[in-house]
């Protein structure tokens, strides 16, 4: 698959994973209490602008994912300026196509993606979930139920992502 289609399934995942996460018998009760909403309150959201608006930002982070999780696209980054990159008959072009018959598969894993999208999860989403309750007075519960879920989401996109995206589509 091309990067856009995974990113498009990888971006159905922190949906799939707030049905579950945020239901009530799972975290959804502890969640609102740390928050202060009440289901009424949540009852009057406009759910499809919220889940319309989470898949656009959700398909952002995919698209994100991929430098992160797939190295081989820092050799694409690093020759993108070269003469001749475009053309796969010059020199740089049979030499890319040598390299990514070689190399192309190296750490293309589901495994890998979600080690490198839960090092994001750890190291970078969680500083910002933590900065911004800070600011907004919310607890450890609150942190540690967001921080959680931005964590196993990350995990699963990238593996998604890490697997799934073929080069042909690059």
């Amino acid at each position: 698959m091309n990067m856009l289609v995974t990113s498009a399934i990888a971006a159905i995942v922190p949906l799939i994973l707030g049905f579950i996460w945020y239901h009530p018998k799972v975290f959804g009760t502890a969640w609102m209490s740390a928050t202060g909403l009440t289901r009424e309150e949540g009852k009057n959201m406009n759910m499809p602008l919220v889940f319309g608006l989470t898949y656009v930002v959700s398909f952002m982070l995919a698209i994100a994912l991929h430098p992160v999780t797939i190295h081989q696209m820092s050799v694409y980054s690093l020759l993108a300026n070269e003469p001749g990159i475009k053309d796969p008959n010059s020199e740089i072009g049979m030499w890319l196509k040598q390299f990514m018959m070689q190399h192309g598969n190296n750490f293309r894993t589901f495994k890998h993606g979600a080690l490198h999208g839960g090092m994001l999860g750890v190291f970078a989403l969680t500083p910002v979930v933590i900065v911004n309750s800070l600011f907004e007075r919310r607890g450890f519960k609150y942190i540690a139920i967001t921080a959680g879920y931005w964590i196993i989401a990350v995990i699963l996109m990238g593996g998604i992502v890490c697997q799934f995206t073929k080069f042909g589509g690059m």
